[in-house]
């Protein structure tokens, strides 16, 4: 992607099922559970990068003994650095004693982080300071071991001043508005109350406080308490936690917006954002790997059985769609096909947009991301070929000449690796004017690749801004002297905030929405803007379910084409001898590709939940007030 947008953030929770002897003696380590933890953490680096978290219960401890551990971490390696910290922590205890290196139920006793119920995220701040006290997981301590919680999450909530103010409602005090606290208060009240009943009841049929202890832990539903805590929330989510005692879960949005995947056998369950970190770190099958139903937790009692349990009805499926055109890896066997799908699929607007001259057109990418929906792309343009290829030489028949075929056959898409970004350039200056030079610098390009008379064709993720193809990587390609430049987007306009985890936050950001405007502005339209302001205003104060989304509006008058075309006028500048054209995915081909993905939102303003309208709205009040600010 050439417009950098901050990912999503990534979670893993595992939870062995053995004591710790048994990896000891199948494995060679007690640490099992830790090393596979960093693997998990590290194949989902991708989606964090701002901060990591590691926490850690161990089961079964005495009185007195410590049995939760957390660290967390914002340094410029913060997965590494963390597990740096941990393995100094146990390295530091074997070496003043040695003996602990052969003896499980004294590591365990002895040295912190080393438990069987583990939990890992990697996190992209969307919002707000990179302090480390936004650093998940999250921790609500208690004397009691059934009171404290620990919570990590891929997620973003849309309804958070509501969230705080039922907070409010129930007496509590919370530190700040913001969804992590509320949402982990919010839980931590409902299991503060479970745990208060089922001891009162326990208390009732003669137990003491002691022996209540066991009893509440086999008795706690973490289900219940699941569907109290999330009844009101308003947003896409993948939320993991740990109880002190050892129960866990993690539970998936109704819409299914934010992923969750899940691997169990007899020695481990396994629940994390993507499927490929389970399938490569366990060294497990695509098939056992299995999705977390949208509305459903998985639940994992302290004895280790597992359940599966519906918390909120699911609602119509909207899984994030941006998921699979960018931010999970394109490691997982279907989003692989489903990126080349996209390439495939765009192909025929390539053709009209060269007048269907391939081979005077060059094909390449931009950045190593969009190298897969590349593949697609070429493919499709092979597979053009061929079709020619043939009327060719069936025209011909018989008599064709082994020149003559020959000079058929050599004819295939011309792909050169035209851009190579340089890894050791680092945009470290801030200063627009400095920064700009220095940005079009981070690629070399490969001078030679194209031809005067060449068109370029250049496949992109997604455009986003648009700034970084304006500013540098355009007129990096101009260069090369080509006759025209073809951006291609492998996925559709992005035109609506995403108030569900991504960083696309202000309408006045988007490539597509500044062309809009600058469409209004030519046709004399202006005073529709004032209108759907005015529509918005009406909103501001209306319940949930009642909320429109008017900014879709702004688009209505026009066509993705006509819009695609003010975009290109909008980034291409005097300075660019090439002519420059957009194409963008459409929606319907998105959909062909991702069929189990349709959360389409910012490309269509359709939002999974009625928060999203709300937030659209907000933006576009911003956008017309001149608020530069988030609306959510």
């Amino acid at each position: 992607m050439s417009d950098a947008i901050k990912h999503e953030c990534g979670i893993s929770l595992i939870r062995l099922l053995k004591p710790l002897e048994y990896y000891k003696e199948k494995y060679g380590t007690a640490f099992y559970g830790v090393n596979k933890m960093y693997l998990m953490m590290e194949k989902q680096h991708n989606r964090g990068q701002d901060g990591a978290g590691f926490a850690s219960i161990k089961l079964d401890m005495n009185p007195g003994e410590r049995y939760m551990s957390r660290v967390r971490s914002i340094e410029q390696q913060p997965i590494q650095d963390i597990f740096k910290q941990i393995n100094g922590r146990i390295n530091a205890a074997i070496t003043e004693d040695s003996s602990l290196a052969t003896d499980v139920a004294r590591q365990k006793k002895e040295i912190p982080y080393i438990g069987e119920l583990l939990l890992g995220h990697v996190r992209y701040g969307t919002f707000g300071k990179n302090s480390i006290e936004s650093v998940h997981p999250f921790l609500r301590q208690n004397n009691w071991m059934h009171r404290n919680l620990i919570v990590a999450g891929n997620f973003n909530m849309t309804n958070v001043d509501e969230l705080f103010g039922n907070l409010v409602e129930l007496g509590q005090h919370p530190k700040e508005m913001a969804d992590t606290v509320t949402v982990m208060e919010k839980i931590g009240h409902f299991l503060d109350d479970a745990v208060a009943k089922i001891y009162k009841q326990i208390k009732k049929e003669g137990y003491n406080k002691r022996e209540a202890s066991p009893l509440i832990a086999e008795r706690l539903k973490l289900a219940k308490v699941l569907r109290k805590a999330a009844k009101n929330w308003d947003g896409g989510y993948a939320m993991g936690g740990l109880v002190g005692h050892g129960d866990a879960f993690m539970l998936r949005d109704p819409a299914g917006i934010r992923p969750s995947y899940y691997y169990k056998d007899d020695e481990v369950v396994v629940v994390a954002s993507e499927r490929p970190a389970i399938q490569t770190v366990f060294n497990v099958k695509y098939d056992d790997v299995k999705e977390l139903d949208p509305g459903h937790a998985i639940i994992i009692k302290k004895s280790g059985a597992v359940s599966f349990e519906e918390i909120l009805t699911p609602t119509e499926r909207k899984a994030c769609s941006f998921e699979r055109i960018y931010f999970s890896r394109g490691s997982d066997k279907e989003i692989y096909q489903e990126r080349k799908e996209l390439g495939k699929l765009v192909f025929p607007q390539i053709l009209k947009a060269v007048k269907n001259d391939i081979q005077n057109t060059v094909f390449s990418y931009i950045p190593n991301t969009a190298e897969t929906s590349f593949f697609g792309m070429v493919k499709e343009a092979q597979n053009y070929l061929n079709r020619k290829k043939e009327e060719q030489i069936l025209n011909i028949g018989a008599s064709i000449t082994k020149e003559q075929l020959h000079e058929i056959l050599e004819v295939r898409p011309r792909i050169e690796k035209v851009a190579i970004k340089d890894a050791k350039l680092r945009t470290f200056i801030t200063q627009d004017s400095s920064r700009d030079d220095l940005v079009e610098h981070v690629y070399d390009i490969s001078y030679g690749s194209v031809n005067k008379n060449d068109n370029l064709v250049i496949i992109d993720d997604s455009i986003v801004r648009g700034t970084t193809l304006k500013k540098s990587i355009l007129r990096m390609l101009d260069r090369l002297s080509p006759k025209k430049i073809i951006v291609v987007s492998s996925a559709p306009q992005i035109r609506y905030p995403d108030c569900y985890g991504i960083d696309m936050a202000k309408l006045e950001d988007f490539i597509a929405f500044k062309a809009a405007l600058a469409l209004h502005k030519e046709r004399g339209t202006m005073n529709l803007i004032e209108d759907i302001y005015k529509k918005c205003l009406t909103q501001v104060n209306s319940k949930d379910k009642d909320v429109v989304n008017y900014v879709q509006e702004v688009y209505n008058p026009f066509s993705p084409e006509e819009i695609s075309k003010k975009i290109g006028e909008l980034l291409s500048s005097e300075a660019i001898n090439a002519e420059v054209e957009i194409i963008y995915q459409t929606i319907e081909n998105l959909h062909t590709a991702c069929p189990k993905n349709l959360g389409d939102w910012y490309f269509t303003g359709n939002y999974p939940t009625p928060g999203g309208n709300r937030v659209v709205n907000r933006a576009f009040i911003n956008f017309f007030e001149g608020k530069n600010e988030r609306a959510y």
